[in-house]
């Protein structure tokens, strides 16, 4: 076990996890509490815990991956979508909260839906076990989806997005 590439790969992860939630603090604090939300919104309480776990999960299923770096799979293209939607991950923060667009940040949260499923595909060749820990991520990202599109949709002004 390469300990070092676990701890850079999870650290990677719960890096882009910190960053967005250090550049969109002020707007969790004063714009978010603003937004009508739908019932099914969770407690802003459980995020930060949920988050931590995901990319825990991620952290570890990018290293799995990345041990294989030498077996000649397709190893190289798996790792640049997982960096791919990671960025895409904390980009979706910075369009929601730091822009408070929730529509352009529904349109994002799409991209980055299909941006994890294009990794857990490429993952599965590779290491079953990484692409199974990834599940996780994208049935909350769904969940997320669902809610960014309702808090949109509830807080429209009009047809004009």
């Amino acid at each position: 076990m390469n300990y070092i590439r676990l701890i850079v790969s999870i650290v990677l992860c719960q890096s882009a996890g910190m960053i967005a939630a250090i550049l969109t603090a002020q707007s969790v604090q004063t714009w978010y509490p603003t937004l009508l939300k739908p019932s099914f919104n969770p407690p802003n309480w459980l995020f930060g815990p949920v988050w931590i776990v995901l990319y825990l999960m991620m952290g570890i299923a990018l290293y799995l991956v990345w041990q294989r770096s030498s077996t000649g799979q397709n190893v190289q293209t798996a790792v640049i979508f997982f960096i791919i939607q990671l960025v895409l991950n904390a980009a979706w923060s910075l369009i929601f909260f730091g822009l408070q667009s929730p529509f352009w940040a529904f349109v994002e949260i799409v991209v980055l839906w299909v941006a994890i499923l294009i990794t857990i595909i490429l993952f599965w060749e590779i290491s079953r076990t990484a692409s199974y820990l990834l599940v996780p991520y994208i049935l909350w990202v769904t969940f997320a989806a669902i809610l960014n599109f309702s808090i949109w949709r509830l807080n429209a002004a009009g047809p004009t997005v």
